[in-house]
């Protein structure tokens, strides 16, 4: 008997449950993390094996026609009616006529395919997973149930069997959700961002046959690419939505793979690798880009690549802006993402990345993270960035933040950047998946999606200009003021210098107390004394070691007259050297005259070391002061748990 699934509303959790209720077939060899490795692949056979029925014997006929002529390929396309095929002669149900040898006609089925399906096996490891199937005498019992399951087009739809498989992915990424974050992200976070990403385009993609491309660097197993056609079709079931994307992971890429070839998309746009050292689509850009690229992982791996890319293609190549330091690559994804948009005088495209906090604020001044924030600020990428509730991902409690990336803004948003609280947009769920304890609500999405659209302020929605973000940073120098002493405890200091090393045990031993020069503020004295006192000792010194041996027997002195150079500048005093951040609307000067000269008016401005930076304190924005318990609320507090601990005490002593 064929499993059939009826009804188009309730199918898709219906027919994923029948599937994964094969599973337990797998119990004991298996653990249940492991399963998805099994149902996942055999979905997916089973699937195509379904589609390709109608025109198996017509596919069949055309192999043996065209055998094994370059050309063969596309003749076997078009006989298959779809962008694969197979020329294996069995079929799933045609395999359960030979148990024993069941695994060599299976390998020879899965083999049979177009390579642009074949590496979606490869990719799930199956030849590994049937021979373990085949020694644990489960593989015929499972290929058997597979094939009752009816999974014709007829039956179940493209969508049916996208929204199905969806289910069945997302079983597999809670039945390992120790790893899930990696590859999975959450579906309720997905939508939010695809709402944001699609509602400043609402007019065009309403239009009829509109065609849109969508890209995702970091595609896992291709949520964001799911939802994002999963709403676009809602919305308007006459658009169309052309998905790219590229992933690193193996697994994770054959999920994504094959869950749009059950969807009838086309699979071609679907690379693997990795998109920072690899580029699987180079030179293409795109209207829409989505990514969750891994929070805090180091790129060690692809540091020589990258900083190759920057250092010789500069603003022409993705990293042109700067590179973010090692421990934590992200930022990197992003400008891969920016260079990926369709660029402007062709229509512009919109991204939208989820970060850590650390890309709002991490660097200083001319750093790499500042760079990037600069070169999206000043040339006006950033749109809006979203704070979303922290426990939102499988595999992290962390703050994370939603940034919404737009290199042709509507003209009403243009030279600024929305930032909006979204951490009070929550709910708890009923059960807890790893790190992940809250969810957006569809209230949630739509009360975000309504502070970005428009754009007024509010306690949780505050608009800035791209400016305001950035800032000049200054070096405030002090003159260096010294006295020179030869006494016993400056010696010994002086003697630890390097360059002193080798000669430190003859200059201690010949200089006595005699050698003493007492305390002076006018080093050329105290150099001609010292020189005087050295040659009497019989002690040659090279000029570092006179210098070292000067810089010891020194100590600062606020009283001293200034020291200078040999042109008669002031010498700065590292020691003192300071830093103060100007905002960048402000006059550095008149900045320096109200804040700095009133407390030190001898400091000046090394102009050579101005930095001009970009930070964005999101958190500073939206803090909420809460005054502190009354003392009298703290000492009843206090006075309880003094109580509680005697009556402790008072029971142990009983």
């Amino acid at each position: 008997m064929v499993q059939q699934f009826a009804q188009p509303q309730s199918s898709q959790k219906n027919g994923a449950s029948f599937i994964w209720s094969i599973a337990d077939l797998l119990r004991g060899p298996y653990k249940p993390h492991q399963y998805g490795s099994i149902v996942l692949p055999f979905t997916v056979l089973r699937r195509l094996d379904c589609v390709l029925e109608p025109t198996k014997q017509a596919v069949l006929d055309e192999a043996k026609k065209r055998g094994d002529a370059p050309s063969a390929a596309v003749f076997l396309t078009k006989a298959a009616q779809q962008s694969f095929y197979n020329t294996s002669a069995f079929t799933l149900k045609s395999l359960m006529g030979d148990a024993a040898g069941i695994k060599a006609n299976l390998l020879d089925y899965v083999r049979g395919f177009s390579e642009n399906v074949r590496d979606i096996f490869e990719k799930f490891d199956f030849e590994k997973q049937l021979e373990k199937l085949d020694g644990e005498n489960l593989l015929y019992l499972i290929t058997q149930r597979f094939a009752a399951v009816d999974l014709h087009p007829s039956a179940v739809s493209n969508f049916e069997m996208g929204l199905m498989f969806e289910e069945l992915i997302r079983k597999f990424a809670e039945s390992s959700n120790e790893t899930a974050g990696e590859h999975f992200t959450p579906r309720d976070v997905i939508r939010l961002m695809v709402d944001l990403l699609f509602i400043g385009d609402d007019e065009v993609l309403s239009k009829k046959g509109v065609v849109r491309s969508l890209y995702d660097p970091t595609a896992g197993t291709g949520g964001m690419l799911s939802v994002a056609d999963e709403h676009l079709r809602k919305q308007n079931p006459d658009a169309r939505l052309v998905m790219f994307g590229q992933e690193i992971n193996g697994e994770s890429y054959a999920i994504c793979k094959a869950e749009l070839v059950i969807k009838g998309q086309d699979i071609s746009n679907i690379v693997h690798g990795d998109s920072l050292t690899e580029d699987g689509l180079v030179g293409q850009t795109f209207d829409y880009g989505l990514s969750n690229p891994p929070f805090g992982v180091d790129w060690k791996k692809q540091q020589a690549f990258v900083q190759k890319e920057h250092d010789q293609e500069g603003f022409n190549g993705r990293f042109g802006p700067g590179l973010p330091r090692v421990s934590d690559g992200s930022l990197l994804f992003l400008m891969h993402l920016v260079k990926k948009l369709r660029p402007k005088a062709k229509g512009g495209g919109r991204a939208g990345i989820i970060l850590n906090g650390s890309p709002l604020f991490t660097g200083a001044a001319g750093s790499g993270e500042s760079e990037i924030r600069r070169y999206l600020l000043e040339n006006d990428l950033l749109e809006a960035i979203v704070a979303l509730p922290t426990d939102m991902f499988y595999n992290t409690g962390i703050a994370t933040y939603l940034w919404i990336i737009d290199n042709d803004k509507r003209p009403e948003r243009r030279g600024t950047v929305q930032l909006i609280d979204g951490t009070g947009f929550s709910q708890k769920m009923r059960k807890s998946l790893g790190s992940k304890r809250k969810e957006l609500g569809p209230d949630d999405i739509d009360a975000i999606v309504k502070l970005y659209g428009t754009v007024e302020e509010s306690d949780d929605s505050k608009t800035f200009k791209n400016e305001d973000f950035g800032y000049r940073t200054i070096t405030v120098e002090r003159p260096l003021r010294l006295n020179w002493a030869l006494t016993p405890d400056r010696l010994a200091t002086a003697l630890t210098a390097k360059p002193l090393a080798a000669v430190a045990e003859l200059i201690a031993g010949r200089l006595g107390p005699e050698g003493r020069i007492e305390t002076t503020t006018d080093q050329s004295a105290f150099t001609k004394s010292l020189k005087s006192i050295l040659t009497k000792a019989n002690i040659t010194l090279t000029a570092p070691q006179l210098k070292a041996l000067l810089s010891g027997l020194s100590e600062r002195d606020d009283s001293a007259p200034i020291v200078t150079d040999a042109k008669g500048n002031p010498l700065p005093d590292t020691d003192a050297r300071d830093t103060e951040n100007v905002p960048l609307g402000e006059d550095i000067h008149e900045y320096f005259a109200r804040e700095v000269l009133p407390h030190v008016p001898d400091a000046w401005i090394d102009e050579s070391k101005t930095k001009i930076g970009y930070e964005i304190p999101f958190t500073r924005h939206f803090y909420k002061y809460v005054p502190p318990r009354s003392l009298d609320e703290i000492d009843a507090d206090l006075n309880k748990l003094v109580r509680e601990i005697t009556e402790l005490l008072n029971e142990v002593e009983a």
